[in-house]
């Protein structure tokens, strides 16, 4: 495959060209059953890195870490759409040689689950408290959309960005901190002006619980006791919906129990993993 531009000197990043042209860069690690990580709206593949997680899950699994289209490593396009991430996520399903276990979070949750859709590639999926419009969630309060707003018009992004993640997406104070300490955390910073006009494009999707009826893939879904209401009721919705789905929840976490607790984290993926395969 064709190499993407690394963002860091030293990553070596493979790519796939998404049905619309659009390289979308992932980097592999690891020897075992093929997953693929999925990261949230703002982060990019090395969130993963993080507490250890993609370099443990890679002593017994071959982990594929996508960059989202426009984050990292991968390419964008000048008019966006969320079909199209839909179809980036399928296209690096679709080039593994042997199905996949998919795991998306936040975000990557959303887009995971649509991808499930459009690949018969799969083995398993798990999906983190997928941020995607059911029971109307999309945009986050109106108070929270207009402060974060505000802040990004007075030149303030990374209080904007704050804003965004502990009162729209609503991690916990311990998950703000980890991804606040974090050594990417200017990066993403400057990068969040970026998602606003990908964000206000997420509640024109429709959501309608009878199109997942077949989707008989096992799924994992993961949860947070700590996480705000939206995460709870997605999570519970999407249990409804799909026939073969069970539901763990990360109790005293929340949104990125990845980063608070991520041996519990771990275990939860590999236990999945060797059950399905």
């Amino acid at each position: 495959m064709a190499k993407a531009t690394p963002p860091d000197a030293g990553e070596e990043l493979e790519t796939v060209t998404a049905p619309d042209g659009t390289e979308i860069a992932y980097e592999r690690t690891g020897s075992g059953p093929p997953l693929v990580l999925v990261h949230c709206a703002t982060a990019d593949h090395r969130v993963w890195e993080l507490s250890d997680v993609r370099a443990t899950l890679a002593e017994d699994a071959t982990v594929y870490a996508i960059d989202r289209r426009g984050r990292g490593g991968s390419g964008d396009a000048e008019a966006y759409e969320p079909e199209r991430e839909f179809e980036d996520v399928a296209a690096v399903v679709e080039s593994i040689d042997e199905p996949v276990t998919l795991l998306g979070h936040s975000a990557g949750g959303f887009y995971a689950l649509e991808a499930a859709m459009r690949t018969d590639n799969l083995n398993a999926l798990v999906l983190y408290e997928p941020a995607m419009p059911i029971n109307g969630y999309g945009v986050g309060s109106e108070a929270a959309r207009t402060e974060m707003l505000s802040l990004l018009e007075a030149g303030e992004t990374e209080q904007a960005y704050v804003v965004f993640i502990e009162k729209i997406a609503e991690w916990t104070p311990e998950e703000v901190d980890a991804i606040r300490s974090a050594p990417m955390w200017q990066e993403y910073v400057d990068g969040f002006p970026t998602l606003i006009p990908k964000y206000a494009k997420i509640p024109d999707y429709d959501y309608d619980p009878a199109r997942f009826a077949e989707l008989t893939t096992p799924t994992l879904l993961l949860a947070g006791s700590e996480s705000g209401q939206w995460g709870k009721e997605t999570t519970e919705a999407l249990d409804d919906a799909l026939p073969n789905s069970r539901v763990v929840t990360f109790d005293g976490h929340g949104h990125a129990a990845m980063l608070t607790a991520p041996d519990r984290f771990i275990d939860e993926i590999r236990t999945f993993i060797r059950k399905t395969n």
